[in-house]
């Protein structure tokens, strides 16, 4: 299955290393946003959005590409790394969910874990969750993406 994960990892590096789990698992590329080629999306089978959470939303980077695409149809996923877990009644995957749907994509899960957040005043004591993603966060990645190649749609 010819898949592509466009990814805006831009503290830590957390987000990238889950999208590096994703894709290792379904053969992916990893690009930017900036990388990303539509050409190339519309190739393929699945297509794989994420990024870091700020102040509630992915990033600007992930979102305006997603906006710019023109309207076509496929499968994807959206994931997120995130000091905080997603609040039920409005969970920062959902904007992104909405404007791929409205695109043509069918979205087939959403996958977060937390990550290390060093917002403004977790700075001064070097953050949150300074030690993840963990194991138990990358094999939770894992999961996810062997139930998307397998074409289960994943709960997160």
């Amino acid at each position: 299955m010819k898949s592509v994960i466009v990814c805006a990892s831009v503290s830590h590096g957390n987000t990238r290393r889950v999208a590096d789990v994703i894709a290792e698992v379904l053969g992916a590329e990893v690009v930017s946003p900036e990388e990303a080629e539509p050409a190339a999306l519309a190739d393929a089978e699945l297509v794989g959005f994420g990024s870091g959470v700020f102040y509630s939303r992915l990033h600007p980077r992930l979102t305006h590409f997603v906006e710019a695409l023109p309207v076509g149809r496929g499968r994807a996923f959206v994931f997120a790394t995130s000091g905080f877990p997603e609040i039920p009644l409005a969970p920062f995957t959902r904007p992104l969910v909405r404007r791929l749907e409205r695109k043509g994509f069918t979205v087939d899960g959403t996958f977060s874990c937390r990550a290390l957040d060093t917002w403004a005043p977790f700075k001064v004591v070097g953050g949150v969750h300074k030690q993840r993603p963990n194991a138990g966060d990358l094999a939770a990645a894992r999961a996810f993406a062997e139930g998307l190649r397998e074409g289960r749609r994943p709960i997160s």
